[in-house]
């Protein structure tokens, strides 16, 4: 009943910017979390960016520093900038929603939208 869409990907050169956004309709929940994952060909998906619904966020060390989540909650919208990017950014985003406690664990998210991709070039 809930649909998650991301937009925002494409190509960029190494040290560009991007932000990801991630729609979410159909059937009105309160989440308690939301996040970001990652998946670039023969590698796990890896957590990048999560947020709890009182605001608070988890990051990787990968890209703390780099990477901002945020969710607009008027407009049913979880966003993700992304800065500074490199080469091995690049990969398939996918935004993910659930009813745990944040984690970059995908145990705890039990709605997926169909990812969107993002190439970042040397």
């Amino acid at each position: 009943q809930v649909q998650l869409v991301e937009s925002g990907g494409g190509s960029v050169q190494a040290g560009g910017s991007l932000r990801l956004s991630c729609a979410a309709s159909g059937y009105t929940v309160n989440y308690y979390c939301m996040g970001w994952f990652r998946q670039a060909p023969g590698k796990k998906r890896e957590g990048v960016a999560v947020i709890n619904y009182d605001g608070r966020s988890n990051y990787p060390g990968s890209v703390k520093g780099r990477f901002t989540v945020s969710v607009d909650n008027g407009k049913n919208t979880l966003y993700l900038q992304m800065n500074s990017l490199k080469p091995e950014d690049t990969a398939v985003y996918y935004c993910a929603a659930g009813y745990g406690l944040a984690t970059l664990e995908q145990y705890a998210y039990s709605d997926w939208g169909q990812g969107t991709q993002v190439t970042v070039s040397s």
